[in-house]
């Protein structure tokens, strides 16, 4: 390797944690503070939406969206993600990370305003205008999940580099939190300015006009923190392992690192070797022996992982509806509602999801990924059937606490476990020329598992029953079976967590094998360790 690419990319390493590291996160955070705020906020609208545009005259229970229109309001964002994240990931190892970075955000910006003003004169086209920009919403949210991570992990130091890409990942919590608390507020501004009866009371009167702003309030203030963060973004300087391993120009990666760093990085002329071997490509047999399994391992956990994930948050209504924290539906006005379900859900997300997002920040770089991956996998299994095999035990008034209180658990060891770490590993084991690629792919998959978590679940947690089942659905299996396929699931998250090596304390070259790739043998991939580049210091101030 060129002595003055291991300079540059060793200055990181060893750099020592400074303000830099903060704006960072605060900047890659921001994006993901807003994509949780956007693909989440929608659940807390959509019976809103229902009362509104599916109103039926004489009919004993609100208005609901029909099945294929709940899926997809809920389901295109997913599909734009999952687009988004193939695309830009592909896209920020081609044009580096930082030009792609901007346009991400700009799309975020423009679709959550659109999104807001969703126009027509009947339902159908309110619906149609509004799956159209979720749907390129997803798409900017997407590109976001591959440039953040692998931003994020090129700029920190190999000590503190799991916290710094978990923290960016936890945003995501803030997010949510976000979206529940000013739906809160929303819907108790508007409850108390616009007085409006029970649905039993006065079926017509009980969906204010006014209620028709509140949903589109809620979904255009995603627009705000991704709008505040668009300068901060253009002022980062494109990542140094970019432009040294993939640009290949080690005086623009010295002159941008010592900038950052605040030191003096000198870079060497660059010398090209001609008979250095081509680097090999991605779809490439040396790729495969290489990786393969690495990414068959971050794909397959991150997919089972969000089908678990995902479908309890689709049926956390349907849970709370059930132990009885949000009243019948017929009992509430329309506004009553909106505030009902969001304060459901900021209580789970303040109790549970936040601070596991956190606690995996503060234990990431000490215990590793591998460890809390399979400690979330396995508490995930153990809560999922506590849940489900004494299901009926739970459904009694006094064992509302202890289910909801399993319910938290479940959440609080997924984001401090899989939720998480899916997301770090795959920013740090690939080679830099394909690694926002590799975790657009991961992210990718994982946004398949959202995709048959959401859906599938929709239909299969129905009761079995049809005339229990929800209107237009066909009978499902019912929530207690429901529930152990989930626990399966992680069974299967917790094998395949094997195929992932750790990353805790190495160099982002040493785990994807770029140093023997430069000096040119194939053949000491194993020695990895001799190449690390920690043996050539800078100095540093």
């Amino acid at each position: 390797m060129a002595k003055e690419q291991i300079q540059v990319l060793n200055a990181l390493d060893v750099a020592k944690t400074q303000w830099y590291h903060f704006t960072a996160i605060v900047i890659a955070g921001m994006g993901f503070f807003t994509d949780a705020y956007d693909l989440f906020c929608i659940s807390l609208v959509t019976k809103l939406l229902g009362r509104i545009y599916y109103h039926v005259d004489g009919a004993s229970k609100p208005g609901t969206l029909p099945p294929n229109v709940a899926a997809a309001v809920n389901g295109v964002a997913f599909c734009g993600t999952l687009s988004g994240q193939l695309f830009f990931g592909w896209l920020g190892d081609k044009m580096g990370r930082k030009r792609v970075y901007g346009m991400t955000l700009m799309m975020m910006v423009i679709c959550s305003v659109g999104s807001g003003l969703s126009f027509g004169h009947s339902a159908k086209s309110v619906m149609a205008t509004l799956c159209f920009f979720r749907f390129w919403l997803g798409f900017g949210i997407g590109g976001d999940y591959p440039l953040s991570a692998t931003i994020m992990s090129e700029y920190s130091n190999k000590k503190t580099r799991g916290a710094f890409i978990a923290a960016v990942f936890a945003m995501q919590g803030f997010g949510i939190l976000a979206g529940g608390i000013f739906a809160i507020i929303v819907s108790a501004a508007f409850n108390s300015r616009y007085t409006a009866p029970a649905y039993e009371v006065d079926p017509a009167g009980s969906t204010v006009v006014q209620a028709d702003y509140i949903w589109r309030i809620i979904v255009m203030v995603g627009a705000l923190p991704a709008a505040l963060t668009y300068y901060w973004r253009m002022k980062m300087p494109e990542t140094a392992r970019y432009t040294a391993l993939v640009a290949k120009n080690m005086k623009q990666a010295a002159a941008d690192m010592s900038k950052v760093l605040q030191v003096e990085i000198q870079a060497e002329p660059q010398s090209e070797d001609p008979a250095k071997p081509k680097p090999y490509g991605l779809f490439s047999k040396e790729f495969l022996t290489r990786h393969g399994l690495h990414l068959l391992g971050t794909s397959s956990t991150w997919f089972l992982l969000d089908i678990a994930f995902y479908s309890q948050n689709l049926f956390q209504k349907d849970i709370f509806s059930a132990i009885g924290w949000i009243p019948p539906a017929k009992t509430m006005n329309a506004i009553e509602e909106v505030y009902k379900i969001a304060r459901a859900q900021t209580l789970i997300a303040l109790c549970s999801t936040v601070p596991g997002y956190w606690f995996t920040v503060a234990f990431i770089d000490r215990i590793g990924r591998f460890a809390i991956q399979l400690m979330g996998f396995f508490f995930m299994t153990v809560f999922m059937f506590a849940l489900a095999i004494p299901y009926d035990h739970w459904t009694h008034k006094d064992n509302r606490i202890g289910f909801v209180v399993m319910y938290s658990l479940t959440f609080f060891f997924a984001n401090f476990g899989p939720n998480a770490t899916t997301f770090v590993v795959p920013a740090e084991i690939f080679p830099a020329r394909f690694r926002s690629t590799c975790h657009g792919i991961s992210s990718a998959s994982g946004k398949l598992g959202a995709i048959v978590g959401s859906f599938g679940f929709l239909y299969l947690a129905q009761n079995k029953d049809k005339s229990k089942a929800d209107a237009g659905y066909p009978a499902g299996i019912g929530v207690k079976n429901s529930l152990i396929v989930l626990g399966v699931v992680n069974v299967l998250g917790f094998f395949c967590t094997f195929l992932v090596p750790e990353a805790k304390g190495r160099s982002l070259e040493e785990m994807s094998g770029e140093n023997e790739e430069d000096v040119g043998t194939g053949e000491e991939s194993e020695q990895s360790h001799s190449h690390n580049s920690n043996n050539k210091t800078v100095p540093y101030v």
